[in-house]
């Protein structure tokens, strides 16, 4: 009795440890908008190149939603924070976090969030100062679903 009680605490306690991650993780329709594509032009102010994604934070010059452009006269006022893949993801694609110093004049491709008070966008792909382009990681519907993909589709590099 008291091996088959134990057996049942263990794979309790495995299948919480299994599932608390998953739960903490977001889909990509739970926060962003497939149907506000937005583009971003602007220079790196912050990076968070941490687990389990990389944030791009960037003071945007010029917004574009779907057909709509705006050019903000003070992009210190326009801070948007761009969710990317994981650095894992993104280094084994061949983007170093060296690939996006500070001050860095980047175009990003990518959905708004949602909520439209947060200035806020999965990305999906990001054009660096040298022209080179690549895959950013997202989890959004149109992603490449393996990394030959992704890495076939990059070009340039930094």
């Amino acid at each position: 009795m008291r091996k088959t009680w134990t057996t049942l605490m263990m794979g309790a306690v495995a299948v919480l440890v299994v599932a608390l991650p998953l739960v903490a993780h977001h889909t990509f329709g739970a926060e962003f908008d497939l149907e506000a594509p937005v583009q971003l032009e602007g220079t790196v102010v912050r990076l968070e190149w941490v687990n389990p994604h990389v944030w791009i934070h960037l003071e945007v010059s010029r917004v574009v939603q779907g057909t709509t452009e705006t050019i903000s006269a003070d992009p210190s006022e326009e801070v948007w924070r761009v969710e990317g893949g994981s650095p894992r993801g993104l280094v084994v694609r061949g983007l170093a976090r060296e690939c996006l110093p500070f001050g860095a004049r980047l175009i990003i491709n990518g959905f708004q969030a949602k909520d439209r008070t947060l200035k806020r966008a999965n990305g999906r792909d990001v054009t660096l100062p040298d022209g080179g382009r690549f895959f950013l990681g997202s989890s959004g519907p149109d992603a490449p679903r393996d990394g030959a993909e992704a890495r076939a589709n990059r070009t340039g590099g930094c």
